[in-house]
Formats: structure tokens, C-alpha cells, sequence
């Protein structure tokens, strides 16, 4: 197969990687441990213990797997260390103010589907709702003191979070053709569960194989648990209507999503899988390639290949069939409606769920979408040959998935 290539880094990245050693830059679990603890003064619970499980193992994957460079290394020893403190700040928060364990998360709308099928953009507009409320890059990243709503939009975070993840810009300039990154964007949920070392996160920044197979077949439940804590410390000093919530890897784990989120209500994308193919693998190869000079183009196709997108196509309908996922709480979102008109497909989403849509709704999410053409970073060029597939035999695959959803063929 073909796969989308990096045009050349940067001077200072090329220079730093090729005249130090990533050896250097520590990473051991329990330094990087005690390294949080005495940034934030000696805290040193670190809440739900399984945690360690997981981070443990996350941390040797790097190490023995991951083929970092100098920057790579220092980016995901500063991110350890950011996640860890959050671990800590969130844990002692909950313990002197209780009454944020009481703060109710009401039938928040998940936004959910194959990746590249809208997720993002759909997220971006229900946020944009003024009644509504997301996770924003710089909550999530710097979630201590909790936000408040006199600050929200001015907080010093916001620039500090636009620095940090415009790194990645910097560092590997056409990611910016893929994917909107900003201080004050709403995030992904595989962020707000980070620091559970649970999370799709890790393994999207990484080649990480030991750690991807222990993923695999772990309880995701403890994710979402700390995802919930973390909705409950950001919308204690600063709440909203309801949440607005987004991630693609909830497809695989949407039974643990209801076992903490029963009244979830859930948008679920649809776009032909024959464009998704290859637009993920030039995403996962790209986001890699910002810590690493060593990724494998190959090995990323057959992680997300048509068997894997058909499996999870097929989890989520039988969810659904089987009850446990009402049909009250699901509404399919298509990705030709939603670029057709953006708002009259949002509508729908507003009157299953019978959710009230002012006219100040409709004008902000409008004004969020003329502020922001498609296109303004360039253009992400990708193309089904590139996977290396059967045009038809991937056609065929996905037959009555296109009829079942009313999806149309873009290949």
C-alpha cells in the first residue's frame, strides 16, 4: 500500500533529534510518579488504583516499543506527568469539597461513529450551542482550579493549552489539513479519560503494541468512571444545559459508556467506510509521526483495515437490537446531510431527543460554521487506492450497512 508522507520537519526538530539521545529523558513509572507528586506540593493519592495496572504498562510499551525521538520522548514525559497531576488534583478536590461527587451528569448526548464520519464537526456545532457545554483542550489538559464561568472564556490556560498542542503543527505541519487543534476547541473524550491510562489516546499518539493487546481485552468501565469525574469537577464552578461529548472509540466500548451513562442519549455518524479507510490511516500515521521517525504504515493499515470497520458497525447494531441501547436514545446522523445543511440536520437531533432549538441556537451554530470554511488550512488529500484494498470486494462488505442507514457511496 501507499500512505500519505510528511513533508520535511522543521529545522530545530531535525537538529534536536539528530544530535541527542531520547535515552536520556526518563521514563520510569514510579519517577514519573514521584516527579507529580511533588509538583502539586506533595499529593500523593492518586485515586482508583487501577489505574497503575495500565499506566505501568503503558510506560514499558514506550519504552521497549514505541521507537521514540529526543522530541517525541520529551512530549510524552511531559503529558505522563500532566495526567498524573490531574489524577492527584482531581482525587484531593473530591476529598475537601464532596459536594462535587453530587454533581448530577443528566442524559448527556455522545456524538460517536467510524472516524472521519463528522464526529468532530457535529461536536463543534451542538458546542456552540450557548446553552450546551464541552470539554475544552484547556480544561481537560489543566483541569486544576476548576474552571469558572466568570473566566471561562478568558482563563491564561487557553493560551498555555494553544501552545502546547499547536506544537504538534509545528512539529508535523500538515496535521493542520486533518484536524483543528486549539486551546479553546472541544476535545475527545479519549482525552477527558486519559488519565485513567484506559484510553484510546495513548495508543493514537503511539505505536504501543504491548499495551494496545492489554487494551484490547481490558473493562473499560473504569474509564468512563473517571470520565464522569472529570464532568462533574469542570461543570461544578461552571455548568451548562446538558454535556456534549465526542469520541469515535466509543463504538467499541459503548456497552461501558451505558453502565456508567444509562440515560445517555446517542449520535451516532455514517458516512460511506470506503472514504474513512484511508483518511484514518494517513491520520494514525501522521499522529505517530509527530513522536516518531519509525512508524509503520503498513502495520497502522491492518489495525483499521474493512474487517475491523465492519465489527464495529456490527457491535453497535446489535446493541441496538438487542434492547439494551433503546432506539429513544440513538439518532443516525449522516454525513451527506450534515454537509448539505448543517443545521437542518442538527435539527433532527434536537427534535428525537426533544430538546427545544431557539433561534439563538440556530444563529450561533450558522455563525460557527461562516467562521470557519472548510478548507483554511489546506486540504487533506487521501484516496482509497492508497489502502490497497478491493474496490468491490470492500463495496460488497458493506452492502447492507449502505442500505440499513442510507448511507451513500463515495468511493
Amino acid at each position: 500500500m501507499s500512505v500519505w508522507q510528511p513533508g520535511p520537519r522543521p529545522a530545530w526538530v531535525t537538529a534536536l533529534n539528530e544530535n541527542s539521545d531520547p535515552a536520556w529523558i526518563g521514563l520510569d513509572a514510579d519517577a514519573l510518579a514521584a516527579e507529580a507528586s511533588a509538583k502539586t506540593g506533595g499529593l500523593d493519592d492518586f485515586g482508583d488504583e487501577r489505574f497503575w495496572e495500565p499506566f505501568r504498562i503503558f510506560v514499558q510499551s514506550l519504552r521497549e516499543e514505541a521507537k521514540l525521538h529526543t522530541v517525541g520522548a520529551l512530549l510524552i514525559r511531559d503529558d505522563l506527568v500532566s495526567a498524573l497531576e490531574t489524577r492527584l488534583r482531581i482525587t484531593e478536590t473530591r476529598k475537601r469539597h464532596p459536594e462535587v461527587c453530587a454533581e448530577a451528569v443528566e442524559k448527556p448526548i455522545f456524538i460517536t461513529g467510524l472516524p472521519r464520519t463528522g464526529t468532530s464537526i457535529t461536536h463543534e456545532l451542538l458546542a456552540a450551542d450557548p446553552r450546551h457545554r464541552a470539554p475544552l483542550h484547556w480544561e481537560v489538559r489543566n483541569p486544576w482550579p476548576a474552571p469558572e464561568a466568570a473566566t471561562y472564556r478568558t482563563d491564561p490556560r487557553i493560551e498555555r493549552a494553544d501552545r502546547q498542542i499547536r506544537l504538534w503543527c509545528e512539529i508535523v505541519p500538515e496535521y493542520d489539513t486533518m484536524h483543528e487543534l486549539g486551546g479553546a476547541i472541544p476535545v475527545e473524550d479519549v482525552q477527558v479519560m486519559a488519565a485513567s491510562f484506559v484510553s484510546d489516546e495513548w495508543m493514537g499518539r503511539h505505536v504501543v503494541p504491548s499495551y494496545a493487546a492489554w487494551y484490547g481485552a481490558c473493562d473499560r468501565v473504569p474509564a468512563f468512571e473517571f470520565h464522569k469525574q472529570m464532568l462533574q469537577h469542570l461543570q461544578w464552578k461552571c455548568p451548562g444545559e446538558r454535556w456534549v461529548l465526542k469520541s469515535p472509540s466509543h463504538m467499541s466500548q459503548l456497552d461501558a459508556l451505558l453502565a456508567v451513562y444509562p440515560d445517555a442519549r446517542i449520535v451516532f455518524t455514517h458516512r460511506d467506510p470506503l472514504k474513512v479507510l484511508p483518511s484514518v490511516v494517513s491520520i494514525l500515521y501522521s499522529t505517530a509521526y509527530v513522536r516518531s521517525d519509525e512508524v509503520d504504515a503498513g502495520a497502522m493499515a491492518s489495525w483499521f483495515d474493512g474487517k475491523a470497520c465492519r465489527a464495529l458497525l456490527d457491535g453497535m447494531t446489535a446493541l441496538r437490537e438487542s434492547g439494551q441501547l433503546p432506539e429513544s436514545q440513538c439518532f443516525d446522523l449522516r454525513y451527506a446531510d450534515l454537509m448539505r445543511d448543517p443545521v437542518a440536520a442538527l435539527a433532527g437531533v434536537y427534535e428525537h431527543f426533544e430538546i427545544d432549538y431557539p433561534d439563538s441556537s440556530r444563529r450561533a451554530q450558522q455563525r460557527y460554521i461562516d467562521e470557519k470554511p472548510k478548507g483554511r488550512h489546506g486540504s487533506h488529500r487521501y484516496d482509497f487506492s492508497d489502502t490497497g484494498l478491493d474496490l468491490d470486494e470492500e463495496r460488497e462488505r458493506f452492502r447492507d450497512y449502505y442500505e440499513r442507514y442510507g448511507v451513500l457511496n463515495e468511493a
